[in-house]
Formats: C-alpha cells, structure tokens, sequence
C-alpha cells in the first residue's frame, strides 16, 4: 500500500535521549490515564526513529508487547541497549517526568510531572522490572530479528497494515509522526485495523513549517509545484495537512475523539497569500499549530 513509504525518512534527533523517551512515554500514559486507568498491555508505534526508547518505556511500566512501525532502520543495537538501561535507572528511581523546561516542545502537556504513582504504584513496578523479565527484554533486544521474539516487533519496511493481525493493539501512539505522512486515509485505516474496539490512541501533530519558511505557517503559501521545490529529495518533509483532516479522519475510521488539545499561533499571513489550496481554511485551521488527540476505537 501507498502509505507505506510516507513516513518520515530523515533522523528524529529526539529517541537517542533516554529522558526524552522517558518523558514522550509517560506523557501519553498519563494521558491515557485521564480516561481510562491503569496500563495497557498490547501497545503500538508509528515512526519510533532511532531508537525503540518509548517502546522500551512502555514494557518498563508493564505492558505485555510493543510493536514498532516504521519505513527506515535508523537504530542499532548498541544504542538500544543503551537507552534502555538508561530507562531503567529512571523508573528504578522513580524520576520525575522533563518537563517543558527541559523539553519546551514536547507536547502534550502536563498538569504535574512528578512521577506517576497513582498509575504505576511499587508493586506493579516490582513486577515490571523483575530481573528475569529485565532480562528477556534484553534478549529481545540484542536479537531483534528473532521469529520466536514476544515483547518486541519491529516491523521495518512494513508494506501494509496486514503485517499484524486485526484488533491485536489496545493502545496506539505517536509523537511528531503524522504530520510527515503522505497518504493520512491509508495510515488512519492502518490503526483502525491495529486497534481492537475500544482501543484508544494518543497523537501529538506538529502542523508548523519545519524551518521551510520564516513564519510558522509559510509552509502554506507555496503553491503545489514550488513545495516541490522545497522539499526537493525529500520525499517525506510534511505533508501540510491542517487539523481539521485529522478530525475527520478519526470520525470517517471509526474512531471517537475524546481529548484535543490545540496550540494556537497568530496567523500574520493575509489570506490572499496563501497557496489557493488553503486560503478557505477556516479560522481554527488557520491557526491552529499544534495539536494533542486522545480517541477511543468504537465497536
């Protein structure tokens, strides 16, 4: 399928960090936790970038299985080793979650980010991080390419969603992922297959210019033959789709939206400006350059 090869496909920067996995990961779980409690048990991926660092997060607070969606190898693992270690001395400290001081562009945001006990309390902690679970983990991740592998896939290329089995996820993330995808139908359909009914997902979207233009928004301006020039080789820039194809997207696949949390930025473009593709955008998608979603899959 198209939407394979839309994913971003330069490096991410971000996942090489290990507290900057830490804080991406516990910022979507505590998200979760706002509507639904505790720790999903079979979580998914799009883009994770060099490093499986969030994912490894995720299976630190508990969860059974992670899988990983992406178009290009970036990490190794040596690095993976590393950052997952790294991981484990913050939970095994209990570290506060980096907060917008630390991260200014991380979303989504947070209330508090002291660590999370009413989500992770001593006991669950005890069993995630037993040492003989510690350890396949490790196994796992030194051999990823192990059929008999049960904690961690990573599936890379992946041609179609039909790499994993329908309903086989319950929860969904991704993190400044969407706004580099091409085909957004075929992505969206991607995750109401992986998801089971009920499942919820969790997305931050950056719908900014990406240093392409001086204003935030410029992006816009170019008409469909000078963004190619723009972009050049690269193929998976961003797609400059506004916030509103996201929302009906998730209507049009099934999904719910139970959370959204826009950033909203100046518009100092006159409408005349821009590109005749995005000069009816309505107000909302005119400045809206951020955004948080949290939805549920309905049966």
């Amino acid at each position: 399928m198209p939407f394979v090869k839309t994913l971003l496909s330069y490096r991410t920067g971000g996942t090489i960090e290990s507290k900057y996995c830490y804080s991406v990961w516990l910022r979507h779980l505590t998200m979760l936790n706002t509507v639904r409690s505790g720790i999903p048990k079979r979580v998914a991926e799009l883009g994770p970038g060099d490093s499986l660092g969030i994912g490894f997060a995720a299976l630190l607070s508990g969860c059974d299985s992670f899988r990983a969606f992406d178009v290009i190898k970036y990490w190794n693992v040596e690095r993976n080793l590393k950052i997952f270690e790294e991981l484990l001395v913050l939970f095994k400290n209990k570290a506060p979650i980096p907060d917008d001081k630390e991260y200014p562009k991380v979303q989504p945001r947070l209330d508090t980010y002291a660590f999370p006990d009413n989500i992770l309390s001593d006991e669950m902690l005890k069993d995630a991080l037993s040492e003989s679970r510690l350890e396949a983990i490790r196994e796992e991740i030194r051999d990823p390419d192990n059929p008999r592998n049960t904690l961690i896939k990573y599936y890379v290329p992946w041609d179609d969603y039909k790499v994993i089995s329908p309903g086989s996820v319950d929860f969904l993330y991704s993190q400044a992922v969407l706004e580099h995808v091409e085909d957004l139908e075929g992505t969206y359909e991607a995750f109401s297959k992986w998801l089971e009914n009920g499942g919820i997902m969790s997305h931050s979207i950056d719908f900014k210019c990406h240093r392409t233009t001086e204003s935030w928004n410029g992006h816009r301006t170019y008409s469909e033959f000078e963004w190619k020039i723009v972009k050049g080789g690269r193929m998976f820039l961003i797609n400059r789709q506004p916030y509103s194809v996201h929302q009906q997207l998730h209507k049009k696949h099934g999904f719910s939206i139970l959370k959204e949390l826009p950033k909203i930025m100046a518009n100092n473009i006159p409408r005349n400006k821009f590109a005749e593709r995005f000069r009816d955008l309505s107000e909302e998608d005119m400045t809206t350059s951020e955004a948080y979603m949290l939805s549920v899959k309905e049966g």
